[in-house]
Formats: C-alpha cells, structure tokens, sequence
C-alpha cells in the first residue's frame, strides 16, 4: 500500500489510569477538557477485546478509545460538526452529524501500523449530504444501506443520490413528514439486520409537542408491527437488541432498563449520575453516555430528584455496566468545556484506532492507493 503521511496524528493524546477526580484538581482551563479514566479500564479494554468511539455534538468531536502497546489508555479526537449518531459495521464507521452522514474506512492493512501503535486508521471516504435534518443514531441494514432516524421529519430513512434523504418508516402517530421534530424519534435498535425498535419522546404529532411530555409518555415501538410496546418511559433513548433481549435508556429517570418486547414490563438495571443519551451492548456489558443538565433540563425530571437523593452531582462521561449485576465496572469522565456527550460504540477487535479529520492537513495528505494493481503490468494494460 502507497500512503502519504497518516502517521502524524497530532491530535492524538494518551493518559494512563487515573483515581476520580477530587477537589485538589486544578479545574481545567476555559475551552479546554480533562479525561479522566477508572484504574482498570486498560485491562477491561484488553479483556474484552475492543476499543470505543464516542461523540459530542456540544463540541463536534469524534473520540476514539483504545489501548497503547505500553498499557496506556489511547484518546484520539477529531472534529465533525455536531457529531451524533455512530455505527460500527464490516470494519468501518459510520457517522451522523450536522447535515451529512460520513463514511470512515481503516486505511491499514492487518499487519500495518500507524506510528507504531495504532492498528486502524479511519478516513473519512464519503459523505452523503443530507442538510440539517437533525440526525440521531446509524445503523447499517442487512444490504449494506446507511438507515439513520430523521428526528426532525419524524421518520427512519435511507440515503438518496439525488435527494436529501429516502423515507422508509414513520410511526402510525405521525400523520405527515414536516420538519417540525413533533414526537423526538431519537434511537434505533437493529437486530436481524433490519431496524426493529425506535424511541420516542411522546406520540405527539404536532410542532414539538413533545417537549410538554418529557417526565411520562415516552414510547418505544416496533417498526415491523408499528405497535407500541411501552409508554411508560420519561425520554427514552437507545433501543438496543442484544441476545434476544431488549435494553433501553430510560433517560429522564437515569435508569439502564431492560424491557419484555411482549408486554412491555420494565426492568430496571442500573442508575447512571447523567442524562442518557447513546448505548451500545458488549460483552454482556451496557456502554453509556452521560451528560450534564443544559439550560434546566433536568427540571421536572425524577433524574433531578434521584441524584438529589443520593447527594451526587451530573457526570459527564463514558459508563461500564455489568448487565447482569447492575455494577458499574469502569468509567471515562470528561470535565470542563465538554458537558454532554451523545453516542457511543464498541469497535470489537480493535486495539488502538486514529482517525483523520476533514478539513485538516492530514485530510489532505493521507494518500493511499494499491500499488500491487500494477505489479507485473502495463498502465494501459491495467486500465
């Protein structure tokens, strides 16, 4: 493989393990961030064979998680505007942002590295311009197609070469696609290679109406079927399926919960000191995001009351939680400028990844091509 010079990742950092934070800190610098990791993340990430991605959409930036060959744990963030929604899907990331869903490819061969260290680098290969339809989570069907949930227009969609986007579901609520975010459909959970549960806000079905039923109402609903399975929940997010079974965010009350498709019983899991937005499932683990109230949207909330009740302050961050005990086993935390954080993914069998940003001199110079094409052959032949 020919490449240009993805090897100088500058914005590339690593820290080691790291105690909680404590008050004899100093606070980070204005516009600035600190992470802080739990003492064995490191070895869970080894254990569990994976690395992980998240995103801000407060900051637009992408972080990637892995591990160093030295036991350090690797950060590596890149800026995508209002970065949301990712998948992992066939080797390759998958990102929403503000109005284009990006396509990252690992440009390494297996045997190659970066700078020694890491064993993928992504570069953004393609991005599909949707406008500002306000994008939440990804997911990639058993064709290969990109299907995201269109939260402004209140539907599921496909991308479109000629048009801003191919609408493919809609709850029954829903009388028309308008721009008008009426009932927050926020997430999506795949399974059988097909989008099989999505969340939302309320049923609403004018001008964000959704906004007066935050504290109950919130809905989780069968895309097959249309059929609601639960409305009992106060702002859910992140449907997820995984070993036949259903999890979801119960935000609004900071519950990880696990709900029967059937009769739409709720189980609580864990409580979570943020607001939930982004899940994905490892390993027999939930992996989370947690964010800190903006504006007061904690008011009203029985979030806003449960961590009153345990005298605890909002996280900003990444959780670790054993599905089967409920236990949080590790942590990522994120204070200063960075206060809410939107999804998140596990890249299973990843070590250590990068990632080449647009509109950075990496961008432009990250060239790679196969030279082996024309191995033993003519231009002319090969072409």
């Amino acid at each position: 493989m020919a490449k240009g010079n993805a090897a100088e990742s500058k914005s590339s950092t690593s820290t080691g393990a790291a105690a909680a934070p404590d008050a004899t800190r100093p606070a980070p610098a204005p516009e600035t961030s600190q992470i802080s990791v739990s003492r064995g993340l490191s070895d869970w990430l080894v254990a569990h064979r994976t690395s992980l991605a998240f995103t801000s959409y407060q900051t637009g930036q992408l972080f990637l998680v892995g591990r160093q060959p030295n036991g350090s744990v690797s950060f590596n963030q890149q800026n995508f505007n209002r970065a949301m929604g990712l998948s992992w899907a066939n080797g390759r990331l998958y990102l929403g942002s503000l109005c284009q869903v990006w396509r990252l490819e690992n440009m390494l061969r297996p045997h190659e590295r970066a700078n020694d260290v890491f064993d993928v680098v992504l570069v953004p290969r393609n991005a599909q311009t949707t406008g500002d339809v306000d994008i939440h989570e990804v997911g990639v069907d058993a064709e290969g197609r990109v299907v995201f949930v269109n939260t402004k227009y209140s539907c599921l969609c496909t991308l479109d070469l000629t048009y801003s986007f191919k609408p493919i579901w809609k709850p029954g609520f829903i009388s028309k696609l308008a721009p008008e975010d009426r009932c927050h459909l926020n997430g999506m959970a795949m399974a059988n290679g097909r989008p099989a549960y999505v969340t939302a806000v309320s049923r609403s079905d004018i001008l964000t109406g959704w906004r007066e039923r935050r504290h109950e109402g919130g809905v989780i609903i069968e895309v097959e079927t249309g059929r609601i399975v639960t409305d009992q929940l106060s702002m859910p997010h992140s449907p997820r399926v995984a070993d036949g079974r259903l999890y979801a965010l119960d935000s609004g009350r900071g519950q990880i919960i696990e709900v029967d498709p059937q009769t739409g019983e709720k189980r609580d899991i864990a409580f979570c000191p943020g607001f939930l937005r982004g899940m994905t499932i490892h390993d027999g683990h939930a992996i989370v995001t947690v964010s800190k109230p903006r504006d007061g949207t904690f008011k009203h909330l029985s979030l806003d009351a449960e961590l009153a009740a345990r005298d605890a302050e909002a996280w900003c961050g990444i959780l670790i939680v054993e599905l089967s005990t409920g236990n949080l086993v590790e942590w990522i935390r994120l204070e200063g400028h960075i206060t809410e954080l939107f999804d998140v993914t596990a890249m299973p069998g990843v070590t250590c990844p990068m990632a080449v940003g647009p509109d950075t001199q990496e961008f432009r110079g990250t060239i790679c091509f196969d030279a082996g094409i024309l191995h033993g052959a003519s231009l002319a032949q090969a072409a």
